[in-house]
């Protein structure tokens, strides 16, 4: 089987393919029409997010078996159309779960501490005690939207300290020893912090919006390390304004580009220069699942999963 690979990935995945009998072809910087132009010659792709695969690409790709996406979601990728193929879909959830989860509960224990305005004035030889005043953990309920492999990957994290862990999901059944599964309007009845672990599908567009947000009983802490927009962004704000969130961790945003790899334009939208300058919001872009560790694991879960299909 000829396997094109579209991006960079860990060098164990194309070693253990190769290995295992794949011929293995890399293009990283071609055109998507170029790789259109000779897909048809492939069995199977292997792409983190460069570009989108649509109707007109897979009518190109006459041949293929699969497409793995060396990630979590398959919102870039036509999944209709493709499984009407009789295309195989592989994606790598179990590769970086743990990297999100460490990374929410990071962002979670800075902004209950205010280390980044803290860190920010001391350099700055500013010295102010009382100002930094933190929020302790214990004794908080957790509501963990969407409880997949980063949403139970968080709970399990949660373990060490004396909170209450809840969780919501559209699938039944998926509560376990580390989260109480609970109704959507339990969960914002109960939680002091929210944890938002949904993938990007058309249902959770915009889900997080000032309807759901007005909802909770309490002023709430608030982390995104699922997809930007999942989040409308100027009810966030609106929401921090006026004390409903008490603080923000996103690691992604609305305005990011489809592939992920960059988002800053020359004009910057009025909710984002809001966010960039709270002191009560932590950013960071998009890298929440990419530790040296889940590099390594994202290609082992891939290759795994190709080996358990097509070798």
């Amino acid at each position: 089987m000829k396997v094109l690979h579209l991006d960079t990935n860990h060098q164990l995945l194309i070693k253990q393919l190769s290995d295992l009998g794949f011929v293995n072809d890399k293009d990283y910087t071609s055109s998507k029409e170029a790789i259109e132009a000779k897909i048809a010659h492939y069995d199977g792709i292997v792409i983190r997010s460069r570009f989108t695969i649509d109707k007109v690409f897979l009518n190109a790709a006459t041949n293929l078996k699969f497409i793995a996406r060396v990630g979590a979601g398959l919102e870039n990728i036509d999944t209709d159309i493709a499984r009407q193929k009789g295309v195989k879909l592989i994606a790598a959830p179990e590769g970086n779960r743990n990297a999100v989860a460490e990374h929410a509960l990071g962002m979670l224990l800075a902004l209950f501490n205010k280390l980044n305005q803290a860190n920010s004035e001391v350099k700055q030889g500013i010295w102010r005690r009382e100002a930094n005043r933190g929020v302790e953990l214990d004794g908080k309920t957790v509501g963990i939207i969407g409880y997949g492999n980063t949403g139970k990957a968080f709970a399990k994290k949660l373990l060490g300290f004396d909170v209450d862990v809840l969780c919501y999901d559209i699938l039944e059944n998926v509560g376990d020893e580390n989260a109480q599964q609970v109704s959507l309007e339990t969960l914002q009845l109960k939680s002091d912090v929210v944890s938002l672990h949904t993938p990007q599908r058309p249902q959770t567009l915009g889900m997080i919006d000032a309807t759901l947000i007005n909802a909770f009983a309490k002023p709430f802490w608030f982390l995104n390390t699922a997809r930007g927009k999942s989040v409308v962004t100027k009810d966030l704000v609106a929401a921090l304004k006026n004390g409903k969130i008490l603080g923000a961790g996103l690691d992604v945003l609305e305005y990011e580009k489809a592939s992920f790899e960059d988002m800053f334009t020359s004009i910057m939208p009025e909710a984002f220069q809001y966010l960039i300058k709270a002191n009560n919001v932590l950013l960071t872009p998009h890298v929440a699942g990419w530790t040296t560790e889940s590099h390594i694991k994202l290609a082992q879960t891939i290759v795994d999963k190709i080996k358990a299909e097509f070798a």
